[in-house]
């Protein structure tokens, strides 16, 4: 769950509730936005005994990891842990059809959880080198702006099963804080909008030159289909801690070593950074304390 804090604007909290892929949305295209990630989660246990299956979304940040919401790892009383929870979890990446057999398959085995914000990075067992990681943005989200959201899972929340196909749709943004964003459905309608299992399912920005940066992951929001915002947790302000997660070395080699797509995003991480420490450092987020679903 995250927490907004605000001195502007009154939000209504809103029942938590657990988070299916994007309720009116549209299939993407084949071959589109193959950085984005699911991953399954098989044998998840339950209060009470048992387990149950479920899924996250997510996006290839470097060869061997994977950007998601927090909240996918937790424990069946609701605590978020740095670790994996289910008997597997497995990531699909590159394969817009699950169906089909395009993309790579890699299996997880670390977890990291971002201290101050619904983010998490996952270590993959084996690094994904045909498809180009998806960038970091180095310009933080502004009101107004249109981002483009992809995601697995069910199209409604009462849907009978998951969408067996990648799905995408546009998204204004509204508010900006200083660790989360308000995001409302634009196109193909004013109500698409995340549901369930678009859990870290990433918000980037798709630039004049034709490629995609990062800008946040779903995290929280209303039951889906709804117009209005859902709350996501942005990811410009972690460069810092990602730069430092996928690629721990120290000293300039750290730059140096990954290969050609991994090495553009840990450049434009390592510009991050820098402008953040000449701007003075972290800020604390200025939006209010709301209630959620997480979209697990």
């Amino acid at each position: 769950m995250v927490v907004l804090t605000t001195t502007a604007v009154a939000v209504a909290p809103v029942a938590p509730r657990p988070a299916s892929a994007i309720a009116h949305g549209e299939d993407a295209a084949d071959g589109a936005y193959r950085f984005t990630a699911r991953l399954t989660m098989t044998g998840l246990p339950v209060d009470g005994g048992g387990t149950r299956d479920s899924w996250c979304s997510g996006a290839l940040v470097a060869p061997r990891w994977v950007i998601t919401a927090g909240h996918c790892f937790r424990t069946p009383d609701g605590r978020r842990v740095g670790r994996t929870v289910a008997g597997r979890t497995s990531v699909t990446v590159g394969r817009t059809d699950l169906d089909g057999r395009d993309g790579f398959e890699a299996d997880v085995i670390a977890v990291r959880q971002a201290d101050d914000a619904d983010v998490a990075l996952v270590e993959l067992d084996t690094a994904i080198t045909g498809v180009p990681p998806l960038g970091l943005a180095d310009v933080p989200p502004v009101a107004g702006e249109v981002l483009r959201l992809t995601g697995y899972g069910l199209t409604a929340a009462d849907a009978a099963a998951p969408t067996r196909r990648l799905q995408t749709g546009e998204f204004t943004v509204g508010r900006v804080g200083a660790d989360v964003i308000e995001t409302s459905g634009r196109r193909p309608r004013a109500d698409t909008s995340p549901c369930p299992h678009d859990s870290g399912g990433p918000y980037f920005r798709e630039r004049a030159d034709g490629t995609a940066v990062l800008v946040a992951v779903v995290s929280t929001g209303p039951g889906c289909p709804h117009p209005g915002p859902d709350f996501s947790a942005r990811t410009d302000v972690l460069g810092e801690w990602i730069a430092d997660t996928v690629d721990p070395s120290p000293g300039p080699a750290r730059w140096l070593s990954a290969g050609v797509g991994a090495g553009v995003v840990l450049l434009s991480v390592a510009l991050l950074v820098l402008r953040r420490r000449h701007a003075g450092g972290h800020r604390r987020s200025s939006m209010p304390q709301v209630g959620g679903r997480m979209r697990r």
